[in-house]
């Protein structure tokens, strides 16, 4: 093997392993199925962000191919997505009037400055952002958000005038503006509504009739809205509905590339973008990586999160340089694409290829397409995104969850998206703070007959009254160190002959400098009562953290490896001592004892 061979070997991605000939024919198919949905999706969410239709087209062919070469999942479409473009409209609405063409370069620029905070991310090795939002964040965030999708499609749908960033500026604009309703579009729409609402139920009798693979049937159910919209065009051609009836349009859409440039970032728009863009660099990240590790997990694969954001950084800096809008991976197109059969990612360079071959003929042709339409085309989809049984799953078991995804929803359809998400994360980590500041403090007994011990309010178990043993279920640390000592004093009040204290720390993986100035403090106040305090079950890790301080030297007791063990060296030497046959603990006793402790 070749020097450069034996280079390219340790280069290639995974899933180049086994991709042969029929690898490629099904990268070609997936490819061609995923450009059909691609087309209206990407100028609808164009529209959604604001900006001119062909924005969308041009952020659905270079975002793919450097997703391909650097990201790390096989089957991920990546393109405009609607949360995304709603993130955006709400990033640069207060900033320049929508469709001028200061709103299209802030669009650039928010997505350079999103591309380099994943690639940044990406070579830092941050992988680990993809744990910092919870599911219920993420659930509340995506229920909020597509509730302002639909309230603003509504406007377009039935032909009002109107905008806004909130829930309740959407609501004033679109009732207010029903004066004004276009009664031709307002049918035109509502009807592309009903019949997208209605397709796959219909469409599944028909391919069950015609005994079509459940495969093929599927696939031809998610290319609706594309035959949905070139009959649209079909009526407004035959019928001039834009001419004669003044329905809007999409218009006339550029059929050539636009010239790979470099976004100019302003110091004022850097100010402006920066943060907006970091919520989408985090948004855009969850969910691609969410959809991707689905995805990997059907077929025994799996996603390298560090991976993830290069590749996604690299697609949104493509989209910058493209004249698009920041992009991620979408759930759909994703789905379709793995269901078509993708084998690598370069399904999604297929797809930008015949993207590039139709851009000519699609400007025409889509130019005539109903604004309402494709209105219609991104409301249906999202209505199905509205989950309230998932709300009342986290509800049922954990409030403080619950809470979190309602305020979070809550968060966004009445403060914006940015600080939904904002105080949704907040809400998450106070509750976890919360949780942590109230650990779970159980007083043991040993089960009859074992060398176990349980709680005593869980399980019968035999108590000895002169050894009080307490387990604490949570590392150890500023939040919660008083509510320990608490809880050791009120079971030292129940149980006033307990002579020996035991702290069990199975469960402990940590202590702060705070708690353990307090474990100090606790075996002082306990040495001063006249009572021992030992340790029991100690990690190796903690174990060493103990070592670097003074409270093992200070310790009235000792450390033993086991409960039991400690439960038994106590009872025999009180039964010595209550036989006048007591004898001092060796000196070697009373420091811990580390062997075989991990």
């Amino acid at each position: 093997m070749t020097p450069t061979a034996g280079r390219w070997r340790a280069l290639r991605p995974a899933w180049w392993n086994g991709y042969g000939r029929t690898s490629v024919q099904r990268d070609v198919v997936a490819g061609l199925v995923v450009v059909m949905m691609l087309v209206p999706q990407s100028l609808a969410y164009a529209l959604l962000a604001g900006l001119p239709a062909q924005t969308g087209l041009y952020a659905s062919m270079l975002p793919l191919v450097a997703y391909a070469i650097f990201g790390s999942s096989r089957t991920l479409a990546v393109g405009p997505v609607p949360v995304i473009s709603l993130m955006s409209a709400s990033a640069l609405a207060p900033l320049a009037l929508p469709g001028s063409a200061a709103y299209a370069g802030l669009a650039l620029q928010l997505a350079m400055l999103v591309g380099g905070l994943l690639l940044l991310s990406g070579v830092l090795r941050l992988g680990l952002l993809a744990h910092l939002l919870s599911a219920p964040v993420i659930n509340g965030f995506m229920s909020g958000s597509v509730v302002l999708i639909i309230l603003g499609q509504l406007m377009p749908l039935l032909g009002v005038q109107g905008r806004g960033q909130t829930a309740l500026a959407l609501g004033q604009a679109l009732f207010g503006g029903l004066t004004q309703l276009h009664p031709t579009t307002a049918v035109f729409g509502l009807t592309a509504a009903l019949v997208l609402a209605g397709a796959p139920a219909a469409l599944g009798r028909l391919f069950t009739a015609l005994e079509l693979r459940p495969t093929a049937a599927d696939l031809l159910t998610k290319l609706a809205p594309i035959f949905v919209m070139l009959c649209a065009i079909g009526l407004t051609v035959g019928f001039n509905l834009d001419t004669v009836y003044n329905v809007t349009v999409v218009g006339s859409i550029p059929t050539v590339l636009p010239a790979l440039v470099m976004p100019t970032l302003a110091a004022t728009s850097l100010k402006a973008l920066l943060l907006p863009a970091c919520a989408l660099a985090l948004v855009s990240f969850i969910q691609s990586v969410s959809m991707a590790q689905l995805l990997a997990a059907r077929e025994g694969d799996r996603i390298e999160p560090n991976r993830e954001l290069l590749g996604l950084g690299a697609a949104n800096l493509a989209a910058a340089f493209t004249g698009g809008l920041p992009v991620a991976g979408g759930f759909s197109r994703s789905i379709v694409n793995h269901a078509a059969g993708a084998r690598s990612p370069l399904a999604g360079v297929v797809a930008a290829a015949a993207m590039l071959a139709l851009l000519a003929p699609m400007g025409g042709l889509f130019a005539r397409l109903p604004a309402c339409v494709l209105a219609a085309s991104i409301i249906i989809p999202m209505c199905a995104l509205i989950e309230p049984a998932a709300l009342r799953r986290v509800w049922a078991y954990s409030k403080a969850d619950g809470a979190a995804q309602i305020a979070t929803t809550l968060g966004v359809l009445v403060l914006g998206v940015e600080v939904g998400i904002g105080l949704g994360v907040a809400l998450s980590l106070l509750a976890l703070l919360w949780q942590a500041s109230r650990p779970h403090i159980a007083i043991l007994g040993q089960v009859s007959g074992t060398q176990q011990y349980r709680n005593q309010q869980r399980a019968a178990v035999e108590t000895q009254p002169n050894i009080l043993a307490l387990r604490i279920d949570e590392n150890l640390f500023f939040g919660n160190i008083t509510a320990a000592e608490n809880a050791l004093q009120q079971a030292l009040d129940v149980q006033p002959l307990a002579r020996h204290v035991i702290l069990v720390m199975s469960s402990v993986n940590h202590i702060d400098a705070t708690a353990m100035e307090s474990l100090r403090a606790i075996n002082q106040r306990l040495a001063a009562a006249g009572l021992s305090f030992y340790l029991t079950e100690v990690k190796g890790p903690v174990l060493d953290q103990l070592a670097r301080s003074s409270l093992l030297d200070e310790l009235t007791g000792r450390v033993f490896r086991f409960t039991h063990e400690a439960f038994t060296h106590l009872r025999t030497q009180d039964c010595e001592a209550q036989s006048g046959a007591a004898q001092p603990l060796p000196a070697a006793n009373l420091t811990p004892d580390v062997t075989g402790l991990s």
